[in-house]
Formats: C-alpha cells, structure tokens, sequence
C-alpha cells in the first residue's frame, strides 16, 4: 500500500517529523489511519549532523499530515520546513542542516541577519572593548614620559614584568572557570587598585607590587578583548584594526599629560595615576553594565551570534598544556615579545632628547593608532603573513635612515612613519592567530601569547640599558635595529596556511 501525499496548507514555524507509533486516541485522518504524533527535530549542541527528538503536545496547527502504515514496517514521513519570517536560511557546508550564518570553507564569512536590538548589543559591547584596549594603550604610552622622573625618584628601574607574565597563565585558568564577564571586572580593578597605590608614591615594595597589579590587569583584559574580537563572525579583521587602533589612540594621548606631571617637582610625577585612577573606575563601571558578569558565549548570543562548538570551552584536558603544546604559539609568543619590547625599547631610547621628548612617542603613537585603520585595505590585498614581512623590512629601513642621516625633523618624520608601519603588526598577529589555532583554545592563546610578550616591554629595555650602561648611549640603535631582523626572522618560521584543527 503506498502512502498518500502530504497536504500542508500552511507554512511550519518548525520543521516537523512523525515517529510513527499508533496511539488509539489520536485523531483519525482522512484515509483512516490515524495521525502520528509530532515531535521536532533540533540540532544537537554540538553542531554535529547528529539530532535530538523533542516530544511536544499536538498542536492545533493548520497543517494536516497524513501517514499511513504498512503490515511489516512503519514508512517514513517527510520533513516540513518552510522560512520562518525575519529569517534568511543558509544552508551550512554539511547541508543538512539550516542557519542563520554559514562560514565557507575559504574561511569568508556570510553577514548574520541580526534585528536591531542584537546589532545595537553588538556595537556597544566591541566599542566598550575598544575603551577597555585604550586605557590599556594610555597606560602603556605614559611609561616613556614618567620613566626617568619615576628612575630618579626611586633610584631604580622597573618590575612590571612579573605581573604581565603572571596574568598570561592564571588568564587562561581564569577564563575556564569564571568566565568573560567577571575575569574582565576584576582585572579591570586590579588595574584601579594599583593606581591607587602608585598616586600616593608609595615605597619602592610597594611600587612594585602596584606595578604587579597594573601588569596582571593589563595582561587580563587585553586577552579577553583580543579572544572575544577574535571569535566574532562578522567583520573580524575590520574590528581587530580598529580596536587595536583604539590602543594607540590611547598611547598617543596619555604622553601629553603625563610629560606634564613628569615636569613637576619632587613626588608630584604621582598626580598622573589620579588622572588614571579616575578613568580605571569608568573602566569598572562600563564593564559592569555591559557585560554583567556574563560569559562570553551569553555576552555574544546578545549580538545575535551562536557561538559554534569550536568555541565552547574544552572539557577534555588541560587548557594550558594543550596550548603550550601548540608549537606555534611558542613561535608568535617569542614575536610578539620582541615585538612589544622593540616598541617600548624604541620609545624610552627617544626620551635622550630631553625631558619633554615625549612628545616624540605621541607622534609614534599616532603614526600606530592610524596605521592600525588606515592600512586595513592594504592588508587585506596583500595577506597578513606576506603583509608583516613587508612592514618589517620597511621598518628596518626607516630605523636605518634615523641611525644615519642626523635630522631632528628628518628623523621625527621618520619616527612617525616607523609607527606608521609597524603598529598593524600587532592585529594583524591576532588575526593570523585565528586561522592557524583552535578557536576553542583562541582566548587562552591570545592571553599568554600577549601577557609574556607584554613581559618584553620590561625585559627588552632592561638589556638595553645594560648596553648602554657598558657600551654607551650609540648602542641603543643597533640593538633596536637587529629587534627587528630577529622579529622578521622568527615570521618566517610561523605556519602561512590554515592548519587549524577544531
């Protein structure tokens, strides 16, 4: 006996299949037998081909779906689905099942259908990001100013170092077992605690602790801002340059009002971290508002994203000693910790030019903050792995022209045009992060592959003023030139292709 056609005389909000049991006290159908019960067909969480049946209570639906059944096996139904309203269907690359985003194989992204409430949630989350990264930036561009005055207070140099490391590997523990939300919050007050602690000029240990804090904090939230730009699908590379943007901006106008207070007497170099305290509880505020606590899969589903299963946190080992058995992250870790030593290394070696020179790393930072923006086209075309070696080179050369062609103006503009093509480098080694690691693993990489290469900005220029003190003030150049080689060096033995395996 063959089985009748299905007569559907209204679209489904759901796709509907039938399990094929009789039950006596279901409703007859037209041809005698008796209707089936429904059930929906979802997908699993994993994301996998594999389903889950749900049973629900007949509805009073307008659709009528009629089965018959044969004497020796049940026949299966077909599946009624039609476009629910509001909701553009995009067959994914397993083709089974249906979604609002698929992401091709070539890694391009398909634009979510999002209502404009998830695309508001959106935008305010990555712009509160993008303030979180730039008083990270305003910290990080008041060192060069503050340095000497801070040296000559104290008599010693820094130990901010500890604090970046420290942050890299408890991020990662941080991640897994509290989530996004919170370990954002309290890094963000580790940062407020440790400016309370330097404005009032502490002791040298407790300094040290204060900078303990300040590069724990940074470390943390850097991380978390990196992984969660890093994980979006939609315009990732886009934000990535502009958050990182975000940063320089930060550098480039932290020096003004720091080279100010630097300028005052005795311990008044301390009235700078007021200034940044001020800001640090702006910090805490937004970020409890915006993201309340939440972890990053719940943040992100407020934006209209569903995070993939490659996204969700792995249950099955060690975070850490996965991702420190990735070997390239050994490789982008010892690249980004030149590369962060070379900038700072490079801005206090500017501060010989006298005590208000810090105006030569605003111009630094802002030839950064507009490299980040401007040169997203060019990246783009060319390709981050091919991108970063052209910066390098170009970099090198720049640095060469400033070692020997002795022009103030000459080498100012040279300076500019030196953070001009070195400050992508950085999103761009995000970026290349996400195509060549696990996205399961992306947050925690980020956090150590930043928090230890933040740990250069300390020891970089520690070296350095170890040379200088042996050598002389003309070896500083030397050493941020071969910085650079070392660092296009070590590019070239990072994976070019795709070799993530989710």
């Amino acid at each position: 006996m063959s089985a009748p056609s299905l007569l559907p005389s209204a679209s489904l909000s759901n796709s509907l299949i039938f399990n094929g049991i009789h039950h006596e006290d279901s409703p007859q159908s037209a041809c005698g037998m008796s209707a089936l019960e429904p059930v929906y067909l979802c997908p699993s969480r994993s994301g996998s081909n594999t389903t889950r049946l749900m049973r629900t209570q007949p509805s009073d639906s307008n659709a009528s779906i009629l089965a018959s059944k044969s004497s020796s096996k049940d026949i299966p139904m077909e599946v009624l689905s039609s476009k629910p309203s509001g909701t553009e269907k995009v067959p994914n690359k397993e083709g089974d099942q249906l979604s609002t985003m698929a992401p091709a194989s070539d890694g391009s992204q398909t634009p979510l259908r999002l209502t404009p409430k998830q695309r508001r949630n959106g935008w305010i989350q990555f712009l509160t990001l993008c303030w979180c990264v730039w008083l990270v930036g305003w910290n990080d561009g008041s060192t060069g100013p503050l340095l000497p005055r801070i040296q000559e207070y104290y008599g010693v140099g820094f130990a901010v170092v500890s604090g970046y490391v420290s942050g890299a590997a408890t991020n990662i523990w941080l991640n897994d077992r509290i989530g996004f939300g919170k370990v954002l919050v309290v890094a963000a007050l580790c940062q407020l605690f440790s400016y309370i602690i330097i404005m009032t000029a502490p002791p040298f240990p407790l300094l040290v602790c204060a900078y303990f804090l300040t590069g724990f904090g940074l470390a943390i939230q850097s991380a978390q801002a990196n992984g969660f730009v890093g994980t979006l699908q939609e315009n990732m590379n886009f934000k990535l340059g502009i958050m990182h943007g975000s940063y320089g901006l930060g550098a480039f106008t932290s020096p003004f009002a720091s080279t100010f207070f630097s300028g005052l007497s005795s311990r008044r170099w301390a009235f700078h971290y007021t200034l940044s305290a001020g800001l640090s509880i702006m910090n805490v505020a937004i970020l409890i508002w915006v993201f309340r606590f939440k972890r990053q899969d719940d943040v992100q589903r407020e934006a209209g994203q569903e995070p993939s299963e490659e996204v969700h946190p792995i249950q099955d080992g060690n975070s850490f000693q996965q991702i420190v058995g990735i070997k390239a992250v050994h490789l982008l870790t010892v690249f980004a910790l030149i590369y962060i030593g070379w900038i700072v290394t490079f801005i206090i070696r500017e501060r010989g030019g006298g005590l208000h020179s810090g105006f030569i790393s605003s111009g630094f930072f802002g030839g950064l903050a507009l490299g980040r923006v401007a040169l997203i086209w060019l990246n783009n075309l060319v390709g981050v792995w091919r991108i970063i070696i052209i910066y390098g080179v170009i970099g090198i050369a720049l640095e060469l022209t400033v070692w020997f062609v002795p022009s103030i103006i000459g080498n100012a503009v040279a300076i500019s045009l030196v953070g001009l093509v070195m400050g992508p480098v950085f999103p761009l080694l995000v970026s290349h992060m996400t195509r060549i690691l696990p996205k399961r693993l992306l947050t925690g990489c980020v956090g150590l592959v930043t928090g230890i290469g933040m740990g250069g900005s300390a020891a970089l220029p520690f070296i350095t003023g170890v040379l200088a003190s042996k050598f002389g003030i003309v070896s500083l150049q030397p050493f941020v030139i071969a910085m650079m080689a070392v660092m296009v060096v070590v590019w070239l033995f990072v994976p070019r292709h795709d070799r993530r395996a989710d």
